[in-house]
Parts: structure tokens; C-alpha cells; sequence
């Protein structure tokens, strides 16, 4: 067998009795250029032969006719280690693995986090792209290991401030885990990056409640996704800012009159709809449980006031409701044929509803109760991109796309 031994800093000497063991009785060890010397004077060496492990197709070559042999390598060979290569060279059945805590373990125990619910990510040779879609499933907590040739951390903070999300994360920066220099910190969007920054680094994002900024100070439409609180169970469930743009610019706001917002999740479209216009009367409905005390925290932040913030299913719950001159459906579900009727029962003259959809099949379920009761009906698709840093420029990351069916009653 090839005994593969995941080590930290201070091997050999730190490795447990029974692996240095190994090490002692092999006629081969394969290890980094950097273990070499440690190896040789550590007072367990047996004077094996000992060849580098750096280039992985000249140790493969090296080690395809080797009987009994020792492998080191770093933290855990499995996870983004040399154990795939040796796996694809010498055969599973050839190969036992002793693995070390890798660098993630590394990272969430510095930061005394459990991480049994974090989320991980590689950007070595990888498209940007794949981390902008991953924050906008706003994880909990989410490691990234960095590839230093494209920027590292810094690669990694542009892509969260373009996500709008540098309010919601705390951003870690991890150097050397486990090696002599080691260091961890917490970096400010605005503060400069080490000037000693070690290319052996991670990152680590933490969900975090983002700090409330005056009202005053915040855009008056656009506000970026990170600065509205979350439901804790679902942290993606939210409205991004550019199809929240839009959505505002179909309901053709008026300057006084009521609204609702069905399905107003964490009322982002709402609550930003009283910025603009803040004669209207916002009524937000909303089924999740926990969902009114989150909208009016996110209203709070927002320096607006909702006319009523009720939690409870649709149709059912419109009877509490004053008639609508607009209407925003978010949610209905299976049911949202059923509540496009209500609240077309409901609907003043001239007035608009406003749907955005995920997929044909709900387009073509809902046009025709438009049509059918005489509303004139428009339809659009929307496909945003948002920009990710590459080394040489930006890459566009694109969102999901969102249909919009809009009607509008007529004046009679």
C-alpha cells in the first residue's frame, strides 16, 4: 500500500505515533520540497529515499512500480489535495488515506464558528461567475478558497460589493492556516488590504444583520440587496435591485391611492414604492410566518410607513383590504389563478396589476385571465448581468431572467 498522510506545519514531528510509524518503516517517501528538510533532520528518519512531490506527473511516474511508499501531503489529500491525481494514476485500491484537517476546518475554528451549514467554493482557474451566483443564494456562511493569480481577496470583495451585498457579510481573511505567520482578520469594505498579504490565503463571508443607514442617505429607488433584512430560513428569497427597478416602472405609481403587494417576502418592492411615492397607502400581504415583524423592520430602515402589514394566505385575507388602484403578485402559488380573479374583482378602474414569473408555463396560465377580463395586457422579459472581476477585466454574471405580465383595467 501507498500510505497518503495529510500533515500540517510541524511535520513530521507533529504527526500522531502511529503515522510517523509509517513514516519510519517506508523505503519511499514522497513529500514537498518544503517538508524536505524537516524530514532529514528529524531524529525518526530512517534515510529512505526521498523524492519530491511538487510536480504530480513526475511522482506518478515514480511511484508506479513502488510496492510499500509514503505520500505527505497537506491538511486533508482529499479535499482539493494531490489525493484525486494519485487516485487517476495508481488506482483507489493501491492508496490509504490519513487525512489532517484541511484548511476550511482551519479557518472555522479560528473563528470559533461551528460549520456543519457552510457553504465552500474554489476560484482556482474558475469562472467568477460561479461565486456571484452562489451569494445570491445568500448562504449562511460561505468559504472561498482564492486563486492568488486572479487577485484572491481582492477578487472576492469586488464581486460581493457588486452583489450589493457588502452590507450582509463580514469578510475573513485567513493567511497561513496552521503555518508559522499565521493570520486571521476582519476586513472592512473600506480598509486597505495588508500590505504583506500572503498569497496561501482564504476567505471566509459570515452572514451578518447589516447595520441600518439613515433614510436619508439611502438611494431613493435601487436600494442595493444587502442593506434589507432577511427571513433566516430563506436569505435568497428576496426581489433583486434591478428587477425591483423595473417592477416599480410598471405599476406606473400614482401619487396617492392604495397599494398591494402580494407575496411581499421581505417587502422590498413596497416598501421602496413609499419612497417614491409616499401618498399611497401600502398594504403588504405576506403568508410566511414572521414575515409582518420583518417588514416593518426593513420599513423602519427605510424611513416609511406601511398602511397595513398583514401575515396570511391570499385570496382569503384581501377581504381585510381597502379596493387597490395598484397590485403587485409575488406569490399565489398553485393558487394564483384563483387569486389573479379576486383581485381582479377588486381592481379600480384604470388600474394595474403586476406579476413577474419564473417560467412560461405560468405566463400561459395567467394571460388569459387577463384577457378574459378585458384588461390590455403587455409583456416583457428581463435579463440583468452583473459585473465580476477577472484578472485581465470583467466577466458579466448573469441573474435569472423574470417574465413580467402586466394588465391595466379600463377607465369605465
Amino acid at each position: 500500500m501507498i500510505e497518503v498522510i495529510g500533515t500540517d506545519a510541524g511535520a513530521p514531528a507533529s504527526l500522531p505515533l502511529d503515522k510517523q510509524q509509517l513514516l519510519r518503516q517506508a523505503p519511499l517517501v514522497a513529500a514537498p520540497l518544503r517538508l524536505h528538510d524537516a524530514l532529514t533532520a528529524w531524529d525518526g528518519w530512517s534515510g529512505a529515499r526521498l523524492i519530491a512531490s511538487d510536480q504530480p506527473s513526475a511522482l506518478l511516474d515514480q511511484l508506479q512500480g513502488q510496492g510499500q511508499a509514503v505520500v505527505l501531503a497537506s491538511g486533508d489529500p482529499l479535499w482539493f489535495g494531490i489525493g484525486r491525481l494519485l487516485i487517476q494514476g495508481l488506482g483507489a485500491e493501491r492508496l490509504r488515506f490519513h487525512p489532517a484537517p484541511c484548511s476550511l476546518q482551519l479557518a472555522f475554528s479560528r473563528l470559533a464558528r461551528p460549520w456543519q451549514n457552510a457553504a465552500w467554493i474554489s476560484l482556482h482557474g474558475r469562472d467568477p461567475g460561479a461565486l456571484a451566483a452562489r451569494l445570491q443564494q445568500r448562504p449562511e456562511a460561505l468559504a472561498v478558497l482564492t486563486d492568488p493569480s486572479r487577485g484572491g481577496v481582492t477578487e472576492v470583495r469586488e464581486l460581493l460589493r457588486a452583489s450589493g451585498l457588502e452590507q450582509a457579510y463580514g469578510l475573513w481573511l485567513c493567511e497561513r492556516l496552521g503555518h508559522p505567520g499565521e493570520r486571521v482578520q476582519r476586513l472592512a469594505p473600506s480598509a486597505a488590504l495588508p500590505a504583506d498579504l500572503d498569497p496561501l490565503h482564504l476567505v471566509v463571508l459570515l452572514a451578518e444583520v447589516p447595520a441600518p443607514a439613515p433614510p436619508e442617505s439611502l438611494p431613493l429607488l435601487g436600494i442595493a440587496d444587502g442593506a434589507y433584512l432577511q427571513h433566516p430560513d430563506r436569505p435568497g428569497l428576496m426581489t433583486k435591485r434591478e428587477v425591483r427597478v423595473q417592477l416599480l416602472a410598471e405599476l406606473e405609481l400614482p401619487a396617492a391611492g392604495v397599494l398591494w403587494d402580494l407575496g411581499a417576502g421581505v417587502g422590498s418592492i413596497g416598501l421602496e414604492a413609499l419612497r417614491l411615492r409616499p401618498g399611497l397607502q401600502l398594504w403588504a400581504l405576506e403568508q410566511r410566518g414572521g414575515s409582518a415583524e420583518l417588514i416593518r423592520a426593513n420599513a423602519q430602515r427605510l424611513g416609511v410607513v406601511p398602511a397595513g402589514v398583514i401575515e396570511g394566505r391570499a385570496p382569503e385575507a384581501l377581504s381585510e383590504l381597502p379596493d387597490p388602484d395598484r397590485v403587485l403578485i409575488g406569490g399565489g402559488g398553485r393558487d394564483r389563478s384563483a387569486l389573479l380573479r379576486a383581485v381582479l374583482d377588486r381592481l379600480k378602474p384604470a388600474g394595474i396589476v403586476v406579476i413577474p414569473l419564473a417560467t412560461v408555463e405560468a405566463l400561459a396560465e395567467l394571460r388569459p385571465v387577463l384577457e378574459g377580463a378585458g384588461l390590455t395586457v403587455s409583456i416583457s422579459q428581463h435579463q440583468a448581468w452583473r459585473g465580476a472581476a477577472l484578472a485581465d477585466g470583467t466577466r458579466l454574471a448573469p441573474l435569472n431572467p423574470v417574465l413580467i405580465l402586466r394588465g391595466q383595467k379600463g377607465s369605465g
